[in-house]
């Protein structure tokens, strides 16, 4: 699968991608922004085994963007199960270089089309911690519509703070 954003694009990751994938995610402003599994360090062993998982994956739910050069971040879903088998979770990253340019707003646009296509979805929705008001623009622009405010929901990096809800429904 490749889909193609302006000079970018999202496709599968591939063995290749490991070098310049541990580059990209070794960055403490990224992980404050993930999830504890996002590791830091990201080391090259961290990005071999996370492209060995996504390439068993069927189907894809999780893909680099890159250029035609380089991977540049990542953007994925978890699909949900039982009564919330219509919906998921989406997810994203973008290297520090590359933040500001509209390249995850793209992404994100890119990835929720698709995803309502392939996995008839009915919704998407997303997190965001409080202090990233950046990502939370790139879900409006991105169609995104703030739906809630989880107070003191997350635990992270020494901290307690509020999740943001975002979510995009299926036309």
């Amino acid at each position: 699968m490749r889909i193609d954003i302006g000079e970018w694009q999202i496709r599968r990751f591939q063995p290749d991608d490991a070098q310049p994938l541990a580059e990209a995610a070794d960055n403490r402003k990224i992980w404050r922004n993930m999830r504890d599994s996002f590791p830091h360090p990201y080391t090259l062993t961290d990005a071999q085994e996370w492209i060995a998982l996504t390439m068993q994956e069927s189907p894809a739910q999780n893909f680099a963007i890159a250029s035609t050069a380089q991977v540049v971040g990542g953007i994925g879903l978890r699909l949900r199960s039982d009564v919330f088998r219509r919906s998921a979770e989406i997810g994203y990253w973008l290297a520090e270089p590359f933040w500001g340019r509209g390249i995850a707003t793209a992404a994100l646009r890119a990835l929720t089309e698709h995803a309502f296509e392939q996995f008839n979805l009915v919704r998407i929705d997303a997190s965001v911690y409080e202090w990233n008001p950046a990502s939370a623009r790139v879900l409006e622009k991105a169609g995104y519509t703030f739906e809630a405010r989880l107070a003191r929901s997350i635990y992270k990096d020494g901290q307690i703070v509020d999740r943001l809800i975002y979510a995009k429904l299926r036309d």
